[in-house]
């Protein structure tokens, strides 16, 4: 296999991905609508069974979270006596922090206690790639787990979840994700996709727990010290967290090795231009969160109160009656998920 490649920097990522990409585009003088269908045909190996095994887990986890919510989530609140406003919404963040902490943990253990070492050589998910490649079973539970769970999350933003500010984009996000699942699973490029989940679920983990915190900071008609504290800790773990692992170790551990790092081991990897167009709107999307936790540092160092800056303001929510239960929240941390 050789040495491990040492991870670039940010400049030596942008440089060497656009001379790669430019290069491979100049020299795809067959590429279009013909050369995508016949590569669709060639390359894409997914049965009907995986595809019904998709439809019914993403219809449980909408049955598993309503029973959970009515179950456990909605009588917790009771018994914490929150907020009403915070009762409202704490369910959400608690079925969130549930699914994420096991996912990500799922995908922790195939990184770093198996012999999987795309963490530490993501170059070598390239390695030995064959088209229509048999995908290892603990790698395929893991797509079938994330990939059903973001079908739902398509239903829940829209029918299920508070209503906020940037809620049509997190439907773009899920959207774009579950493509990159599905397309990634179908194309065998399975070992990115562990990667690309596992740098991005941490961050939901800790947004949902400060979310929760904040809520039970208020509880019962009293202030309760540790709440508010591990909230903060939390608001600001999740910062440095969202950067370091989606606008650092995201851009130059995962979009470097399929942008220049893919080419090196398989010239004519299949849809390579479609593949780093869906990461790159990924990388987008992480940016235009991470805006949000800027001012969302601001506001906390003005008025050292965690505050959600996407919520809408009492005279928007009378626009959109599913903002009424996400108005005026003064302890909502910022929901910069993926």
């Amino acid at each position: 296999m050789g040495p491990v490649e040492p991870m670039p920097g940010y400049i030596e990522f942008i440089t060497r991905s656009t001379i790669v990409m430019l290069d491979a585009w100049r020299d795809c003088s067959s590429c279009g609508l013909e050369l995508s269908k016949r590569t669709f045909l060639d390359h894409a190996y997914i049965t009907w069974t995986e595809i019904a095994l998709f439809v019914f887990c993403a219809y449980l986890w909408t049955q598993v979270r309503r029973g959970l919510t009515e179950s456990l989530f909605k009588p917790l609140g009771q018994w914490c006596r929150l907020l009403p406003k915070d009762a409202a919404k704490m369910p959400e963040s608690a079925w969130k922090l549930v699914f994420y902490t096991m996912s990500w943990s799922y995908s922790t253990y195939l990184l770093f206690f198996t012999s999987y070492s795309y963490f530490h050589d993501p170059p070598s998910v390239f390695y030995n790639w064959k088209s229509g490649m048999s995908v290892p079973t603990d790698i395929a539970i893991a797509y079938l787990i994330q990939g059903s769970f973001y079908g739902h999350s398509i239903y829940a933003t829209i029918y299920m979840d508070a209503w906020r500010k940037d809620s049509a984009v997190m439907v773009v996000h899920h959207i774009i994700t579950l493509a990159l699942i599905s397309f990634s699973y179908a194309f065998r490029y399975h070992n990115i996709g562990i990667l690309v989940l596992f740098l991005h679920d941490i961050s939901d983990i800790q947004l949902e727990f400060t979310k929760l915190n904040v809520y039970l900071k208020s509880r019962g008609g009293g202030y309760y010290l540790l709440n508010d504290v591990l909230s903060n800790l939390s608001s600001v773990s999740f910062s440095i967290t969202w950067f370091w692992f989606r606008l650092y170790w995201f851009p130059l551990k995962v979009m470097y090795a399929t942008c220049v790092s893919s080419l090196q081991s398989v010239p004519s990897i299949p849809f390579y231009f479609f593949f780093n167009a869906l990461l790159f709107a990924l990388l987008l999307m992480n940016i235009y969160w991470f805006l949000f936790i800027v001012i969302f540092v601001v506001k906390l160092l003005k008025v050292k109160e965690v505050n959600d800056v996407r919520e809408y303001e009492d005279e928007d929510s009378s626009k959109d009656p599913r903002a009424e239960n996400s108005d005026d929240d003064g302890g909502h941390y910022n929901s910069a998920q993926g």
